[in-house]
Formats: structure tokens, C-alpha cells, sequence
């Protein structure tokens, strides 16, 4: 037991809260609708046009261009599961949200992230099977072959994320109901915790540790095995294309996985850093890939580039 804490202070346990994100520029806070607002729009018509155009034109019917929009529809659902309530407290001070909203909040923003790590580990594999062995891509990357490989993936987001969100449910929070974020953070929940919180940030640190050491290990196997068969068989422009895909992917995965290690390591300098750093390297997370992933490939994927100029050349015609 911490002192100055009484037996009695176990019996009372907090069941709503007040997310309070930048508190350090309270007068301002409601400025930062405009460019939370303009990223969501961003982000929302951005991904949601690609996937349109996967949907809609059949030459993109391919796994790796499938597992773009995947990608894609985790960035929107991630970003719509903080957002909207961001913004409504910026606007109407709706800030308020119970102890079973934010761990729903928590559960969808950490399942999606893990799954937005495996949907990147997936494309690395296609890559791989398409330049390592071309010859065989058709018989592999079936789309029974990637709905199990899904499967699987889900399975093991759950066993990650599910005992994380069940211990922190299990802690009593009775030193203040406002966490000083405008997202359910676990570090921010954690951080209210009267008793011992050891075991759900064991837990987090391990889902966090599995999740990223064993994608990023697969990652780089992946694509330094690219690298060299293309490096090594392709010639002229199929080698230029192979690297220019791969490269694109790569991108995005080092954007994604930077993002989250940056915003982990912040979290843990207790006493260096303010409120307000931590909470915008938690956005720069949450939500810079998601408004930079179809930039990215909207101009570095050949195919998706051209369907998005035939795309623009219509509307303007029409009109």
C-alpha cells in the first residue's frame, strides 16, 4: 500500500472521467479544432477515395492492392475512434466518458494498431512471394491462403490485447477522474491507479514487445530478402518497379513503427517533458500515418497513381 493512502480509499473507485488533452494551453484548447478537424477531413477522404478506387477498378484486385485498403480502413477506424470525441470536447467541453467508453475506446485503438502492424507484415509477405517466387505467386497468395493468414493475425490480437484491457479494468482509480489526454491511453489511466498497477503495464509493455519485435523481425527478413533476389535476378525497369513498391511499403511500415516507439519512450520521461509534448507525440501516433499513408502511396504506387489521374480527369470533364 502507498502512503498517505487509507484502507478506506479502496472502497471508492472512480467510474467516470474527464479526458483533458493539452491542459497546458487551456485558453487555446478550442483553436485546435481547426487542425484536428482539417487532419480528420484529410484522413476520412483520403484513405476512403483509395479504397474506392480498389473496390471499383478490377486491375486492382491483386492481394497487395486488397491489403492496401485494408491498411487503409484501419487508418480511418482508428482515427474515427478518437477524433469525433476530441473534437466535441474542443468545441462543447463533451469530455466526459465512463470507465467501460474508455476501455472500448482503448480495446478498438490497440486491436487496430496490432492489426494495422500485421496488415503491414502480410504485404511484406506478398512482396516476398511475388519477386522470391514468382512463378508460384498465384498458387500462394490465394485468397483462402490470406483469409487464414488473417484469421490468425486476429487470434493473436486478441490473446495481446484482451488481458491488457481485462487487468485494467480490474484497478481502482481513486486519485483523481481526469486524464490528462484526449484519448484512453493506458499510460494516462494507469497513471490514476491507487493500487498496484503492475501487472496491466507488465501486460501492455509484453502485447507492445511481442507485437513489434516479432513484425519488425519479419519485416526485415522480408524485405532484406527482397532486396537481394532483386538485386540479384531483376533487371532494367522490373527491378526499378520491385524496389519502388517495396520501398513504399517500407516507408509507411518506418513511419508507423517510429511513430509508436517515439511515443512510447516520451510517455516513460516522467519528469523532462510536459503534458502537452506527450499528448502531441500520442497524436503524431494516432493519427500522422493515417493522413500520410495515401500521399504515399497515392504518388509512389504506379497503378493506384494512374487510376487517381483518370480518377480527377473525369470529374473535370464532367464538370
Amino acid at each position: 500500500m502507498e502512503p498517505g493512502i487509507s484502507n478506506q480509499s479502496f472502497i471508492f473507485s472512480y467510474t467516470d472521467f474527464t479526458l483533458l488533452g493539452f491542459p497546458g494551453i487551456s485558453r487555446w484548447r478550442p483553436l485546435l479544432a481547426i487542425p484536428f478537424f482539417s487532419v480528420y477531413l484529410v484522413i476520412l477522404s483520403g484513405n476512403s477515395l483509395i479504397i474506392c478506387l480498389i473496390c471499383i477498378k478490377m486491375t486492382l484486385h491483386s492481394p497487395m492492392y486488397l491489403l492496401i485498403s485494408v491498411l487503409f480502413a484501419i487508418n480511418i477506424t482508428i482515427s474515427t475512434a478518437i477524433l469525433p470525441k476530441f473534437l466535441l470536447d474542443l468545441l462543447f467541453h463533451l469530455n466526459q466518458v465512463s470507465l467501460t467508453g474508455c476501455l472500448l475506446q482503448m480495446f478498438v485503438i490497440y486491436f487496430m494498431s496490432v492489426c494495422e502492424s500485421g496488415a503491414m507484415v502480410l504485404m511484406s509477405l506478398d512482396r516476398y512471394v511475388a519477386i522470391c517466387r514468382p512463378l508460384h505467386y498465384h498458387n500462394i497468395m490465394t485468397k483462402r491462403f490470406l483469409a487464414w493468414l488473417t484469421v490468425i493475425i486476429i487470434i493473436r490480437n486478441c490473446f495481446l490485447i484482451c488481458p491488457l484491457i481485462i487487468l485494467i479494468s480490474m484497478v481502482q482509480f481513486c486519485r483523481s477522474n481526469i486524464i490528462l489526454n484526449f484519448t484512453c491511453e493506458n499510460m494516462a489511466l494507469l497513471s490514476l491507479g491507487c493500487g498496484d498497477t503492475t501487472k496491466p503495464q507488465i501486460a501492455g509493455l509484453i502485447a507492445r514487445t511481442i507485437a513489434i519485435v516479432l513484425d519488425i523481425s519479419l519485416l526485415l527478413i522480408s524485405y532484406s530478402k527482397i532486396l537481394y533476389t532483386a538485386m540479384k535476378t531483376a533487371t532494367g525497369k522490373s527491378r526499378q518497379k520491385a524496389l519502388s513498391t517495396c520501398g513504399t511499403h517500407l516507408l509507411v511500415a518506418t513511419l508507423a513503427y517510429m511513430s509508436a516507439l517515439s511515443s512510447s519512450a516520451v510517455y516513460r520521461m516522467e519528469t523532462t517533458l510536459s503534458i502537452d509534448v506527450k499528448n502531441l507525440f500520442t497524436a503524431l501516433y494516432l493519427i500522422l500515418p493515417a493522413s500520410l499513408n495515401p500521399f504515399i502511396y497515392g504518388l509512389w504506387v504506379s497503378e493506384i497513381r494512374k487510376s487517381l489521374v483518370k480518377y480527377w480527369r473525369k470529374k473535370l470533364v464532367s464538370s
